[in-house]
């Protein structure tokens, strides 16, 4: 089976990227960077005018209509551009809670023991109740921890959807670490004409690309094995990836110049929501022996 993406999907693509490009391009980056926590409600509104939350809505609803495939698509932008805020959790309740399909409302949502932007929220999906803040890695991502450390069974659209968001940090890893070794010189020539630094380019695009197989396959499918071993790939893809983007930068990667380090914690931060390693290698394993 051939898993081509239609016109209409890569324009879906495509518009989202510009979307993003405009509206949360470096130094709207820097400026979130800046004021961690903070929840820009005027983006938020134009994400949902664009139908970035109601993109999986009915049309007879008012929303857009579309399915899964194209959420990864969508979803695999965001992760890519950093966009900060509960982006999964808004497009999860888009068909529940009133005001989330247009970006009116945000919405947080408790995922096992962990919240993502309790604080900036407007409703909360699940128990939050005494929640406590937790010191995070990522500046973008503001953590509360649910005492009791509630773990239920992970939703699988929201498994999927987080391995397309580390997806889109894996690409843009790559493409950082190529653009810096095509640019960066040293003993008269790139640092990309140097073998170690073209072995880490190369793994970084094998891993990302297989992971993009994986995840878009998993988005036809909807099989939750398949969506397991999407995520494990994704994740690795996206915190190797991130890494190794910083190896090649060396010490100006860690540097609050660079957004190499801002890709490295997103991806560690995403990678502990549910359904991460451990447990799609329980569904894994448990696939296999059924």
């Amino acid at each position: 089976m051939r898993f081509r993406l239609t016109e209409e999907q890569r324009a879906l693509r495509a518009g989202v990227r510009q979307l993003l490009e405009r509206r949360f391009g470096a130094d709207a980056l820097r400026a979130a960077v800046a004021r961690p926590g903070h929840l820009d409600r005027d983006l938020w509104r134009e994400l949902g005018a664009a139908g970035l939350f109601a993109l999986r809505v009915p049309e007879a609803r008012g929303g857009v209509g579309l399915g899964l495939p194209e959420a990864v698509l969508v979803l695999e932008e965001t992760g890519r551009a950093l966009l900060p805020g509960p982006v999964l959790a808004t497009h999860l309740a888009a068909g529940t809670v009133p005001g989330a399909a247009t970006g009116e409302t945000v919405v947080a949502r408790v995922d096992g023991s962990l919240v993502e932007w309790l604080d900036a929220a407007d409703t909360v999906t699940g128990d939050a109740s005494g929640a406590v803040p937790l010191r995070s890695v990522d500046p973008l991502t503001p953590l509360h921890r649910v005492p009791g450390g509630r773990v239920g069974v992970p939703d699988p659209e929201a498994v999927l959807l987080t391995a397309a968001e580390q997806l889109g940090t894996a690409a843009r890893a790559c493409e950082l670490a190529v653009q810096h070794a095509r640019a960066r010189e040293q003993f008269g020539q790139p640092i990309g004409a140097f073998q170690a630094v073209k072995h880490l380019c190369a793994d970084l695009l094998v891993r990302a690309e297989t992971a993009r197989v994986a995840v878009y396959a998993a988005a036809v499918t909807a099989d939750p094995a398949d969506i397991a071993a999407a995520r494990l790939l994704a994740d690795e893809a996206a915190v190797r990836g991130a890494r190794d983007c910083l190896q090649v930068h060396g010490g100006m990667g860690f540097t609050w110049e660079a957004e190499v380090h801002l890709h490295l914690k997103r991806a560690w931060a995403r990678a502990h929501r549910g359904g991460g390693s451990t447990e799609s290698e329980e569904v894994l394993a448990a696939d296999l022996v059924a």
